[in-house]
């Protein structure tokens, strides 16, 4: 067959056409078969599982006893009763609520402002300065990373009692002031956030090294700093295993303790049914640490900006 019959058979009959489900098969695999589709699905379930139970929290806090007992947890029923529900939280035994809170946040503020204070002076230090020991001091807190705070509880009980210290503030709060984790964090964010040659510079110019610290290192710190304040105020607001083991004195109860002192109380031989005095109590517990976290989230973000720019 010439040449001009082939051009005029292939203009006839055209391009074979494709098999019918062909593109689909290798162009496509379907919503639910895209990565960011499987992704969104799986950051959804984490959200539920997340936001569950602060739902029941918040859902369950506005119900009256009876309506506790007898209706779904996850839905509303019955007046809503939770202005109520906190006033009573609040006035309930002479208003020891007040109290447990006032002690959680002199913890806080003593416990978790002091391991940030010490973390940072600690891990600033083991960042920029040579001195003799430092591998054996840093091996040192990496052990102590590695040891579980309970492990450290009767220990620390033992000491804290041939000292006078029991069932006092300070059994909670010097403790709480020793944070292995947060140390190493400064440590290693200092390694990079903080340039030898800047402090060099300051030196040049004059400046002392306490100086140097408070002016130029801490403000490169910032992120970091915020990050240990907040896993430090995290752990001393939840602690529970420590004040249990060195307090017995309800004066000196934090959140943690003192709402299981009202769950035991609630469902001992003598019971008293003021459960829905627990769900609110625990309800108004969550309130200032999502407050701080709040507060503090553009420092995150700053600090994590800051970090993924190199130059």
């Amino acid at each position: 067959m010439s040449a001009p019959t082939l051009r005029t058979a292939r203009a006839t009959h055209g391009p074979k056409a494709p098999r019918a489900g062909a593109g689909r098969r290798h162009g496509s695999t379907g919503a639910f078969g895209r990565p960011s589709t499987r992704l969104t699905l799986v950051m959804v379930l984490f959200a539920v599982y997340a936001l569950l139970p602060l739902a029941w929290l918040l859902i369950n806090a506005s119900k009256t006893q009876p309506e506790l007992l007898h209706s779904f947890g996850l839905w509303f029923s019955g007046p809503f009763a939770l202005v109520d529900n906190i006033h009573a939280v609040l006035t309930y035994d002479g208003g020891i609520y007040l109290r447990w809170l006032a002690n959680t946040l002199l913890y806080v503020v003593l416990g978790a402002g002091g391991a940030t204070a010490l973390a940072t002076l600690a891990g600033y230090g083991l960042a920029k300065y040579d001195f003799p020991g430092k591998r054996a001091v840093f091996a040192t807190v990496l052990g102590a990373i590695a040891i579980p705070g309970t492990a450290l509880a009767v220990p620390t009980f033992l000491m804290f009692s041939q000292l006078h210290l029991t069932n006092t503030v300070w059994a909670v709060i010097v403790p709480s002031m020793v944070s292995p984790f947060g140390l190493y964090l400064i440590w290693v964010y200092a390694l990079d956030a903080v340039p030898t040659e800047v402090l060099e510079a300051a030196r040049i110019d004059g400046a002392g090294e306490l100086r140097t610290f408070l002016t130029i290192g801490v403000r490169m710190l910032a992120p970091g700093i915020v990050t240990v304040l907040l896993f430090a105020v995290v752990a001393t607001w939840n602690n529970y295993f420590l004040p249990l083991i060195m307090l017995n004195d309800p004066q000196l109860y934090p959140l943690t303790i003192g709402l299981q002192h009202w769950n035991l109380q609630a469902t001992g031989v003598s019971s008293d049914p003021i459960y829905n005095l627990v769900i609110t109590g625990s309800l108004l517990a969550i309130v200032p640490i999502v407050a701080l976290f709040l507060a503090l989230q553009r420092y995150w973000q700053s600090g994590l900006a800051a970090g993924s720019v190199k130059a």
